[in-house]
């Protein structure tokens, strides 16, 4: 899994909630650091902020989706743009799914086992 925030506390947060149920995490804090470890290595799955420095999450996302061996990796968008129409951007620009901070871990992980249970050959 990918984890994708500036906040480096969120991403402890995270990195701790996924390592507990056995994911094995890579953090990334801007928009170039996820770009760049997506070409190093694919993730099974991106938690992805909408803002962070640099190249938004945003337009990281419309890039993932551009791509040909990226445009299928699952993303949670997990943002504190939680209105209505921040959702509705993310979804239009290619998000799994759109959870608003603060979060409850405990649906973070539901919602992305259920993302990575549709995904072939990943458990």
């Amino acid at each position: 899994m990918l984890v994708a925030d500036d906040d480096e506390v969120l991403r402890r947060l995270v990195t701790h909630v996924l390592n507990r149920e056995g994911y094995q995490v890579v953090i990334a804090g801007s928009g170039e650091e996820v770009l760049a470890e997506v070409r190093s290595r694919r993730p099974d799955a991106i938690i992805l902020d909408a803002m962070m420095p640099g190249i938004d999450g945003l337009e990281v996302l419309h890039m993932l989706r551009q791509g040909e061996t990226t445009k299928d990796i699952p993303v949670i968008m997990l943002s504190a743009r939680s209105q209505e129409r921040d959702v509705v951007r993310g979804f239009d620009f290619g998000a799994n799914d759109y959870l608003g901070k603060p979060f409850k871990p405990l649906e973070l992980l539901v919602r992305l086992k259920r993302l990575l249970a549709a995904q072939p050959g990943v458990v």
